[in-house]
C-alpha cells in the first residue's frame, strides 16, 4: 500500500488514525484529506514534536495499515474458499 492509496481512501482511514492520534479532531482529520505533510503538521502541533518523529510515527502507521490489509485478505480468501464435504 503506497501513500496514494491512503489519500485516496482517507475516510476509510480517518478511524485508525484517530486511534493512533486521538489528540487530532474529527475537523482537523476531514482538512487534512489524506495529505501525509499536512498529516505530519498537525500531528508535530498537537503533540509537541519534531517533524522527523511524526514522519516516522506516519511511516510506523502506514506499515501496520500495510499488515491490517494483508490480514483482512488472507482472512478474505479463507472465509470464501468453499467447505468439500467429506465422505
Amino acid at each position: 500500500m503506497n501513500w496514494d492509496r491512503i489519500e485516496g481512501n482517507w475516510k476509510q482511514f480517518t478511524g485508525t488514525a484517530k486511534a493512533k492520534w486521538g489528540k487530532l479532531t474529527d475537523d482537523q482529520l476531514d482538512v487534512i484529506a489524506g495529505k501525509r505533510e499536512q498529516l505530519a503538521g498537525r500531528i508535530q502541533e498537537a503533540y509537541g514534536i519534531t517533524k522527523e518523529a511524526s514522519q516516522r510515527q506516519i511511516d510506523q502507521w502506514l506499515s501496520d495499515q500495510k499488515e491490517r490489509q494483508s490480514e483482512d485478505e488472507m482472512g478474505e480468501q479463507v472465509h470464501n474458499r468453499k467447505e468439500v464435504p467429506r465422505a
